[in-house]
């Protein structure tokens, strides 16, 4: 599922390093959020989607893995991006 950039609340562009980047750990952990956001809202609605919920927990694990390794690179970083993205831990 491709997710349109006109239609997120989250702006990703102030999470890209340069213009066009798509791959950096931080610009992924938003896109990702946004994501998880999404798949949220849509299983309040449809409660038995089985098959979405697993996906849901495979990108929550995959943001936890980025968010981890944007940790060990930069504390700071790290900090700004939950903070800013509304995260907890």
């Amino acid at each position: 599922m491709s997710v349109k950039t006109e239609q997120l609340p989250i702006d990703l562009k102030s999470y890209q390093l340069h213009e066009g980047d798509t791959g950096s750990a931080p610009y992924q952990v938003a896109l990702l959020t946004q994501r998880i956001l999404d798949l949220t809202e849509h299983l309040n609605a449809h409660k038995k989607d089985f098959a979405s919920r697993r996906g849901l927990l495979k990108m929550v694990s995959q943001r936890r893995k980025l968010l981890d390794y944007v940790k060990a690179k930069s504390e700071e970083k790290y900090n700004k991006l939950i903070g800013d993205l509304g995260l907890r831990r």
